[in-house]
C-alpha cells in the first residue's frame, strides 16, 4: 500500500494581511500531480486544514475541489482530521457526499465511521477512535486522534494544585492510556497506522503554529504512540521532521507553504511510504517547489536598501526589510522602497541596536516613550521629569495621562 502523509494546509491564510490563496492553488496542484505520478493508494490528511474555524468560501471550495481531484472519483481513499485551527463539526458537514469519493472524515473521538464501501473501497470494520479498510487486497487498521483538547476530550487536566509538569504527566498519560487501549484492534496481518493532531515532546515549533498548549500541557512524550504502530501520522509542527526517540515512526509532513519567516529555511513536502503488514518497504520525503518564498534582506544604509529593492523588484518573494540607520526612515524613503519592491511586508529600522517592530506600528508607540528612547541615545542618560514634561506641555498632550 502507498501512503502520502501531509497535512497544515491552512487555507485561507494570511501573512501580515496578504493572501496566500493563489500560491496554495499552486502547491495544491503539485500535490495533486504528486499523488497521481506515484500511484498513492491513502491520503491522510493529518488536521489544519483551514486556518480558521470559519473559513472563507473560496477556502472551502478550494478544499473540496482539491480532494474531488486527487480521489479521482474514489479511486484513491482519503481520510481527513480536523486540528487545532479546523471547526471540526463544519470540517465533516460534507461527509455524505465525500464518501462516495472515497473521503473519509472523522471529527472526534467519539465519531463512529460507518462501515460499507467508500468509493472503490472499504470499511470493513470501525469504532470510537479506530477504523479497519481494505483497499484493494490489503487491510490497514488506522487509529484516529483528532487534535485531542481537554474540550474535546470533554475531560480536564488542569488542578490548582499541580504544576506544569504534573499536568503535562497527566494530560500525557491519558493519551497514552487511549492509545494504548485501541491498540487492541491491531493484528499481524494488517498494516497498523496512528493519526493524530497534537505536539509531541522533541518537536521543534517554528512560529507560526497556534499554541495547543496551557502552560505546557498539551506536550505529549514520544512514548504515548503504541510500539506495534509502523507508522505515525501527525500534524501541527510546520517543519517536516522526526520526533526524537521513536525509532523514526513518529513524523509531521509539516506544512505545504513557508507560513513565518522562521520557516524560510525549510523546504516544504509530504511524505511518501510504500508499506506491508510486515514493514516499511520504503519511505522518502518528496519537496515541493516554494512559489513565493519569505526573505529577511538587511541593509546597512536608507540609501543601500533603497537600490536593493530596485535591483530585486522583479523577484517574487515577501520581504521583511531590515535598514540599520541613525535616524528615522522617510515616508518618502519607505514609499520609493515600496514603489520598486511590491511585496515588502514590514520595514524595521534598526537605530544603534534599538529595534522598532515596523514603520507602520511606530506611530502607535506613546510619543513619550519615543522621545525619552531617542533622547537616551543621543545624550546617553535618560531626561529629567522635567524636560519630559515640557516637551508634551509643548506637543499640547496629555502628560498626567502618560
Amino acid at each position: 500500500m502507498k501512503i502520502l502523509h501531509t497535512g497544515d494546509w491552512h487555507l485561507g491564510k494570511q501573512l501580515e494581511g496578504v493572501s496566500r490563496l493563489e500560491e496554495q492553488v499552486m502547491v495544491l496542484k503539485d500535490l495533486e500531480k504528486t499523488v497521481k505520478e506515484e500511484n498513492i493508494d491513502l491520503l491522510i490528511l493529518a488536521g489544519d486544514v483551514y486556518d480558521t474555524f470559519n473559513p472563507s468560501s473560496a477556502a472551502e471550495t478550494l478544499f473540496y475541489s482539491t480532494l474531488k481531484a486527487i480521489s479521482e472519483g474514489g479511486k484513491r481513499l482519503i481520510l481527513v482530521i480536523p486540528g487545532n485551527h479546523d471547526n471540526p463539526i463544519r470540517l465533516v458537514a460534507a461527509s455524505p457526499l465525500a464518501r462516495e469519493h472515497g473521503i473519509i472524515m472523522i471529527d472526534s473521538l467519539n465519531r463512529l465511521i460507518e462501515p460499507g464501501v467508500y468509493g472503490q473501497h472499504q470499511v470493513i470494520e470501525s469504532g470510537y477512535g479506530y477504523i479497519k479498510i481494505k483497499i484493494k487486497e490489503e487491510t490497514a487498521v488506522l487509529l484516529t486522534l483528532p487534535y485531542p483538547s481537554e474540550k474535546r476530550l470533554e475531560e480536564s487536566y488542569f488542578d490548582v494544585g499541580l504544576d506544569d509538569d504534573a499536568q503535562q504527566v497527566a494530560y500525557s498519560d491519558r493519551i497514552r492510556s487511549i492509545l494504548q487501549d485501541l491498540k487492541k484492534h491491531y493484528t499481524s496481518d494488517d498494516i497498523r497506522l496512528v493519526v493524530s493532531h497534537l505536539f509531541a515532546m522533541g518537536a521543534e515549533e517554528t512560529g507560526s503554529e497556534r499554541s495547543i498548549q496551557l502552560g505546557g500541557t498539551y506536550i505529549v512524550d514520544g512514548s504515548c504512540f503504541p510500539k506495534e504502530a509502523q507508522y505515525v501520522a501527525l500534524g501541527h509542527i510546520h517543519k517536516p521532521m522526526i520526533v526524537p526517540k521513536t525509532d523514526k515512526r513518529v513524523r509531521y509532513s509539516g506544512s505545504l507553504l513557508q507560513y513565518n519567516k522562521k520557516e524560510r529555511n525549510y523546504e516544504k513536502g509530504v511524505y511518501i511510504l510504500d508499506i506491508n503488514s510486515d514493514k516499511i518497504v520504503d519511505i522518502k520525503m518528496v519537496y515541493f517547489k516554494t512559489y513565493k518564498p519569505i526573505e529577511v534582506w538587511r541593509t546597512k544604509s536608507i540609501e543601500d536598501a533603497i537600490k536593493l529593492c530596485e535591483e530585486k523588484a522583479e523577484e517574487s518573494s515577501y520581504v521583511y526589510l531590515e535598514v540599520e540607520t541613525d535616524r528615522f526612515i522617510g515616508e518618502h524613503e519607505i514609499k520609493t522602497m515600496k514603489s520598486y519592491k511590491k511585496d515588502i511586508l514590514e520595514i524595521t529600522p534598526i537605530l544603534d541596536q534599538v529595534t522598532y517592530e515596523s514603520v507602520e506600528n511606530i506611530t502607535e508607540e506613546p510619543i513619550q516613550s519615543i522621545f525619552e528612547k531617542f533622547y537616551l541615545k543621543e545624550k546617553k542618560v535618560a531626561p529629567t521629569e522635567e524636560i519630559t514634561k515640557l516637551l508634551l506641555e509643548i506637543l499640547g498632550e496629555d502628560h498626567e495621562a502618560h
